[in-house]
């Protein structure tokens, strides 16, 4: 097919919903419109139109775990570990490019390819892992939302069943643009973290030197080492990537649009680090010197400090951000569950469908959404449990993520010219290696809380360098020549996957075949692991 003078392969779109004009909360982009965007005002509206999914995912992630772990981090740690968030930008936007790029260039979802490509034993797993692990992390944001109402004194029992219909409602609209609309407004309300950091009466000093300069109020033990984990953990989870890549094709972008997607994801990830960090620095200047410094509870208990400590204004606000932290990740991440089920079990799956046109996806939405609200209004229900397994099993599944995108990222197959490139490679070795270090000691530490975690640390950092060694090696070696690299950049723009019927069979390297069963072995013994742990818990030993 010829637009203009692009031409388009067949693609392997598999919703006819996902093809045809962007309709974004911020204007619209016509699939005929081939006009060079050449000045900047051009540029802007367009990123407007395309702006949404990057923001959506990275304040999404800001979920009512993530609202919780920064106010520890302030309350009990002050601003000095303001400092992992700046490290946190570029592994966000690294991990959420590759996303961005499976998802523009091949029009099909995150585990759907996995099913294609790694054959049905992983398909099946990435599905379920999806599930459950989605299915606790909204229970835990129906928790949030409890708490925030409780602190303005409206029960549970009202305000948790509420919110939930009221995301279901906003879900089966059957319009794209007026569920993003719903997701800009919760986006813009992540702002008030500024000005109830401002009521701290911050001072910038103390603020600039954390940010720039490693370092933990009290030293380095383990505590802080497990708290440092945990704020990486409720940064980069596994439905992140699922989300954003099916939300980029629901969206109807394409490799044109690649380099406005990517600033959006980039834009996301600044925004999500500033919220994050406002709340740090709230918590940490609003508690110093004061009786409760040190003294986390949990973040209903903190709305309840901050209105004590520094008015009630702070406290409201608090309130508003968990509240608010609350509904986008419970949104976000029910959506991405969605999407999987749809783009695997091939049902229609767009957020442009009608209820009536799209029954299954949007009843497993409002399925996940009213149990998940259900189970918190249980009395004497395991609360608890459910926020503890949420955080081990994100970082129990976050090597099996990163792993499979590492390897979709460089399957020529799917990705064609938009493969990773060498240092890519290395840069996401480098972002994997590290997240699955931090994941395993999460793992391992929350399992045995005996061991030692600097020890932990210091063996698994050793395994980590000799790895990234090989992995820089390995690359250095493969890299194509100069005139494979031209021919690329000729092609990039205009590629897309063909169909999956089209798709060569998957040859897997003997590297990547010993990869993959090593990594099923951990996945058996971690999650047996993490099974025992569980029973313990219920037991209460």
């Amino acid at each position: 097919m010829v637009k203009g003078n692009v031409c388009f392969k067949e693609s392997a779109v598999l919703d006819a919903a996902h093809q045809g004009d962007i309709k974004g909360a911020l204007g619209t982009v016509r699939v005929a419109d081939f006009a060079k965007r050449a000045t900047w005002g051009t540029r802007i509206r367009t990123l407007l139109a395309i702006m949404g999914p990057g923001l959506i995912v990275m304040v999404g992630d800001n979920d009512a775990g993530g609202v919780s772990t920064y106010a520890q981090a302030g309350q009990n740690y002050g601003t000095s570990l303001l400092w992992v968030l700046l490290l946190l930008i570029p592994v966000l936007i690294v991990c959420q490019e590759m996303a961005v790029r499976l998802g523009l260039v091949t029009g099909v979802g995150h585990a759907r390819l996995i099913f294609e490509r790694f054959g049905k034993f992983w398909g099946m797993f990435s599905v379920g892992d999806l599930f459950v692990l989605n299915f606790l992390t909204i229970v835990t944001e129906f928790i949030g939302i409890s708490m925030a109402m409780s602190y303005f004194g409206v029960s549970a029992y009202i305000s948790v069943p509420a919110f939930a219909l009221i995301l279901i409602l906003v879900t089966l609209t059957g319009s794209f643009r007026k569920w993003e609309t719903f997701m800009f407004v919760c986006v813009a309300a992540n702002f008030v973290a500024i000005p109830l950091a401002f009521l701290s009466h911050p001072h910038i000093g103390p603020i600039v030197h954390d940010t720039f300069i490693p370092s933990v109020q009290g030293g380095l033990n383990s505590n802080a080492m497990l708290l440092i984990i945990g704020m990486v953990g409720t940064t980069v989870a596994p439905w992140q990537l699922f989300f954003q890549q099916s939300n980029v094709i629901d969206k109807r972008l394409t490799p044109r649009w690649m380099r406005y997607e990517q600033m959006d994801t980039t834009i996301g990830a600044f925004v999500v680090v500033i919220g994050a960090a406002a709340l740090i620095i709230a918590t940490a200047f609003a508690f110093h010197g004061t009786k409760v410094e040190g003294q986390f509870v949990d973040a209903a208990t903190v709305a309840h400090q901050l209105r004590h400590a520094i008015g009630r204004v702070s406290g409201d606000l608090f309130a508003i951000a968990l509240l608010n932290a609350s509904i986008i990740g419970a949104g976000a991440v029910t959506l991405s569950t969605s999407y999987a089920f749809g783009d695997v079990f091939n049902m229609k799956h767009s957020l442009h469908r009608k209820w009536s046109d799209a029954k299954g996806f949007y009843s497993i939405y409002a399925a996940i959404v009213l149990v998940a609200a259900g189970i918190v209004l249980i009395p004497h229900a395991p609360l608890g449990l459910m926020t503890i397994l949420v955080q081990v099993l994100a970082g129990v599944l976050l090597p099996s993520a990163t792993a499979f995108l590492l390897l979709l990222c460089n399957d020529k197959a799917i990705l064609g010219p938009w493969v990773n490139k060498a240092w890519q490679n290395v840069l996401g070795s480098v972002i994997v290696g590290v997240l699955t270090m931090l994941s395993l000691i999460l793992a391992a530490t929350t399992m045995f809380p005996q061991w030692n975690v600097n020890l932990i640390a210091e063996v698994l950092a050793g395994v980590l360098v000799v790895g990234l060694v090989a992995v820089g090696v390995f690359q250095v070696r493969k890299r194509g020549t100069k005139k494979e690299i031209v021919q690329e950049e000729l092609d990039r723009w205009t590629w897309r996957m063909p169909p999956l019927k089209n798709l060569p069979k998957a040859m897997p390297s003997r590297a990547s075949a010993i990869g993959m069963l090593t990594l099923r072995g951990y996945l058996v013994v971690a999650v047996l692991l993490l099974v025992v742990k569980a029973v313990e818990l219920t037991l209460g030993h």
